[in-house]
């Protein structure tokens, strides 16, 4: 099949994930002729070992959650346990049926899909298991992995978000090494499953990269939760044996769990890849790009491999840019402060644009201004607390939106054009928001940014 294919092409790309194959899709869109190497399986860690079914599961903590608290609703359920193997059987239904469609378009797009671990072996070409694919641009794609610490072994009780995954049972105690984005998402989920969870993270606070009053009500939550928050605690070891995992913090406090759970951040996929040997600049492993492109001509990075936020939406767009710079399109440049983030955990964390003190340091003075969200009828009706923070350069446009809270993840899609909009309050202000739902609260907290608070609850 190799034989009758054609090797060379106006792009290869090398990886198969978001960034990959939005890429792939999209130039084989405009007419370009593309091939797109994967190692593992089409749609990368998003599809298969991060943002699907880790939300998920965090759907079925929701679930479990609805159940045991049903009659606070005047809803007599019985909660009974959680079935592991029934949540990973529609988890993996979620992944695969996702997995079939993605073939699928990949199949009718016309590229040539090539399954194998490549390796760049000159600044136009990957090498496949012998086969080498030529292009007049290459597309460096690769993702990123789990990482660990020093010295702190993967195995047994000691377990990555990738093999946390395939649980075979709720530990009885888990402590969660890690309070970025994927530690409070899993201890979240854990949590609510029935596990005690201890989250220990070395910074002085959870989610470091929200705004600090983000994390503040965010560890007042967890804490109502019964998940038990150690921030600015060090980790010094960890020791395993068949029954437990005792980890010991700086100074010599030591805590026993049945299952550690390492989150401390995700590396690039870079090394033994021949990057460096075509002369691409990196960092630490990273890939150093702007605006996707490296520092050798036609070599473009898209996805976890570049600095910056590591997020399959932000690879996606990476992907669909550089296609279309190759097509000679002239996309526009991707604003990385506009990329929406969001956090799953419960309460969840939406945000976009600057924090206060970003904000502060870019624009000089700035004004915020918080809507708690008790003065909010679908909020009251979920039972659920939070706020939504604005930042606005003074008397200027809205730079930055923080929300946390049930569902704020689905306001994040308004927050984002708000920002890119550079919207004054007083223009959001007039827009009418549909009662009650979660997303008013988006609207009233500009009316109050805008001085013309209604609900406004302190």
């Amino acid at each position: 099949m190799a034989d009758q294919q054609q090797d060379t092409y106006d792009i290869v790309i090398l990886g198969g994930g978001s960034g990959g194959y939005a890429c792939a899709l999209r130039a084989a869109e405009l007419g370009l002729s593309v091939a797109l190497v994967e190692r593992s399986k089409l749609g990368g860690t998003c599809l298969h070992l991060g943002c699907i079914p880790t939300k998920a599961l965090l759907h079925a903590a929701e679930v479990a959650d609805t159940a045991r608290e049903s009659a606070q609703f005047g809803v007599r359920a019985t909660f009974e346990s959680i079935d592991l193997p029934a949540v990973h059987a529609y988890k993996d239904g979620v992944v695969n049926r996702l997995y079939k469609g993605l073939q699928g378009l990949v199949k009718a797009a016309g590229l040539t899909y090539v399954e194998g671990t490549g390796r760049v072996v000159a600044p136009d070409t990957v090498e496949v298991d012998g086969r080498r694919l030529t292009g007049r641009n290459l597309v460096l794609a690769t993702g990123s992995y789990a990482k660990s610490l020093p010295g702190l072994d993967i195995g047994g009780r000691i377990m990555t978000s990738e093999q946390a995954l395939r649980l075979e049972e709720v530990p009885a105690r888990t402590i969660v090494l890690g309070g970025g984005v994927i530690g409070v998402e899993l201890a979240s989920a854990l949590r609510s499953f029935g596990s005690e969870v201890t989250i220990v993270e070395a910074l002085p606070r959870l989610v470091a990269a929200e705004d600090p009053a983000i994390s503040k009500q965010l560890e007042r939550s967890f804490r109502k939760r019964k998940i038990a928050v150690r921030p600015g605690a060090r980790f010094e070891s960890a020791a395993q044996e068949d029954a437990q995992v005792t980890v010991t913090l700086e100074g010599g406090e030591q805590l026993q769990a049945e299952l550690l759970l390492v989150a401390v951040g995700r590396g690039p996929v870079t090394e033994g890849l021949g990057y460096e040997e075509i002369g691409v600049a990196t960092d630490r492993g990273y890939v150093l790009a702007e605006d996707c492109r490296t520092s050798v001509p036609g070599v473009w990075a898209v996805g976890d491999i570049v600095p910056g936020l590591q997020l399959a939406h932000r690879g996606f767009a990476q992907g669909i840019y550089v296609a279309e710079a190759i097509a000679g399109l002239e996309p526009a440049r991707i604003d990385e402060r506009g990329i929406p983030r969001v956090t799953y955990c419960d309460p969840e964390i939406a945000s976009v644009g600057y924090t206060e003190e970003q904000a502060e340091e870019a624009f000089g003075e700035v004004e915020s201004s918080e809507y708690n969200l008790g003065g909010n009828g679908k909020s009251q009706i979920l039972g659920t607390q939070g706020f939504v923070k604005l930042v606005r350069r003074k008397d200027g446009p809205v730079v930055g939106l923080h929300m946390i809270g049930a569902r704020m993840g689905e306001q994040v899609g308004e927050a984002q054009l708000i920002y890119g909009w550079e919207a004054l309050p007083e223009d959001v202000a007039s827009l009418v928001h549909a009662h009650p739902t979660q997303n008013e609260a988006l609207g009233e907290a500009h009316l109050a940014l805008a001085g013309k608070p209604l609900h406004a609850h302190s």
